[in-house]
């Protein structure tokens, strides 16, 4: 699932909420390379490789001005966002393995480059790195936290290949981008707070507002998997659907529509068929379904954003509600 706006042309915040971390990007961005320093040369090429392929670095992004708004050493949040960046791209390598996917940002995948069981074997030494990352800020409740993150991904991700597929379900859709996106948001800001000098109120602030801004994004995707722009995108609109995922659009068209022959085929494997799916997805790009999906989406913008209303103006709080305005409105 690819980023997109469905408000037009992004404003300032999607450059304003880097500004006043982009140093400390390219410090996580070293420790992350150093990783692979002892290592065999294959592992370090595809780390450079992966890399290479940048991404926003949201995540990172979001402990550094967390910590840096409540004042954590700086080191720990260097190590803590190289931790948090090496995870989710070891999320990647697997998911695009498991998915088949070629490319990603515009370059080939690591899967297209290497046999599975090496990507796999590349994809556990990240994770290995990035609980050691974890383990060198000697905070024991942080990889506590850290570990149970990880197990809550690939268990949201084995729920997804064994019990979701055609499932017109809430309760499962939320619990599935808690796990898929969501959690990891949530234990950035909560891990961010964690080693800062601050009281728990605080910390459970940052936990919900990682938590709001995280299912915002995934919604978001999921709006994006249907109406974004294709070439952006880098896949068929609405290829989750054709994959047996129902997401939020689907739902509310669901909802909106239970005698459609299309939404009543999903249970019964009717999401198997490509014709008919190809329809269904048409339809849902048709309705309304994507707009209530966004309202939702930018609800959870909005509670994040009251848990900011308790913190003292600076520049990284206001970063923080540029990050989150952003969720909702990106363009890739």
């Amino acid at each position: 699932m690819r980023r997109g706006s469905l408000h037009g042309e992004i404003d300032l915040n999607a450059v304003t909420f880097f500004s006043p971390v982009q140093e400390e990007i390219k410090l996580i961005e070293e420790r992350m390379r150093s990783q692979a320093d002892e290592s065999h040369p294959d592992l370090r090429a595809a780390l450079e490789h992966l890399l290479a392929a940048g991404g926003k670095r949201i995540r990172p992004t979001l402990g550094l001005l967390v910590g840096n708004m409540l004042d954590a050493p700086l080191e720990k949040l260097i190590t803590l966002g190289a931790a948090v960046e090496l995870l989710h791209t070891a999320t990647l390598v697997h998911d695009d393995l498991i998915d088949g996917s070629l490319l990603r940002r515009g370059m080939a995948t690591l899967n297209a480059r290497w046999s599975p069981p090496a990507t796999v074997l590349t994809g556990d030494f990240l994770f290995a790195r990035a609980a050691k990352l974890a383990a060198e800020t000697d905070h024991l409740p942080l990889m506590k936290l850290f570990s149970e993150t990880l197990a809550t991904i690939v268990s949201g991700e084995l729920t997804q290949m064994f019990s979701a597929h055609g499932l017109i379900n809430r309760e499962n859709y939320y619990k599935r981008i808690y796990a898929k996106t969501a959690s990891l948001f949530e234990m950035t800001s909560r891990a961010a707070a964690m080693v800062s000098p601050v009281d728990e109120p605080e910390v459970e602030a940052m936990r919900d507002f990682g938590y709001q801004i995280g299912m915002a994004f995934q919604i978001v995707d999921d709006i994006l998997d249907f109406n974004g722009d294709q070439a952006a995108v880098g896949k068929p609109l609405g290829s989750d659907l054709l994959n047996g995922l129902v997401t939020l659009p689907a739902i509310y068209y669901a909802e909106a529509n239970p005698e459609d022959p299309d939404v009543l085929s999903l249970p019964i494997g009717g999401w198997t068929h490509a014709e008919h799916m190809t329809r269904l997805v048409e339809n849902i790009r048709a309705s309304d379904s994507s707009k209530k999906a966004m309202r939702e989406a930018e609800e959870h913008v909005d509670r994040a954003l009251g848990k900011l209303n308790v913190m003292q103006p600076c520049a990284e709080r206001e970063a923080l509600e540029n990050l989150a305005k952003y969720i909702v409105d990106r363009k890739v």
